[in-house]
């Protein structure tokens, strides 16, 4: 079963292009160490201060060996010294989630 780890961040809205830096650099490295990176998103109208990112994985057990592999992997150690040092994210949460059967990115269809 397909889980998929949703992360709501609270952000410094004054740090967007940081943050933005930090999801971009999760975009090489994430694919590497074994996760299906769905995407990060940035505010665009509304709250100026949430984030996302979300990543899905197999199983469990393959974000455990995810998770396992970020922390050898160098890029990955210093995007987290970068957020660290930058302190453009205040909070994260993350959830675990599956899909509902036939409703993953179900389009319209139109009539013939």
């Amino acid at each position: 079963m397909t889980i998929t780890c949703f992360i709501e961040y609270k952000i410094n809205p004054h740090k967007l292009a940081e943050f933005e830096q930090y999801a971009q650099n999760w975009g090489e490295i994430i694919p590497r160490c074994g996760g299906d990176l769905l995407g990060y998103f940035l505010p665009h109208e509304g709250s100026n201060y949430i984030a996302y990112g979300l990543i899905s994985f197999d199983s469990l057990k393959n974000y455990e060996e995810y998770r396992a592999r970020l922390k050898t992997d160098k890029a990955g150690k210093d995007n987290f010294i970068f957020a660290q040092q930058e302190q453009f994210i205040i909070e994260e949460k993350r959830s675990f989630l599956k899909v509902v059967a036939n409703t993953y990115k179900k389009q319209h269809k139109e009539n013939s």
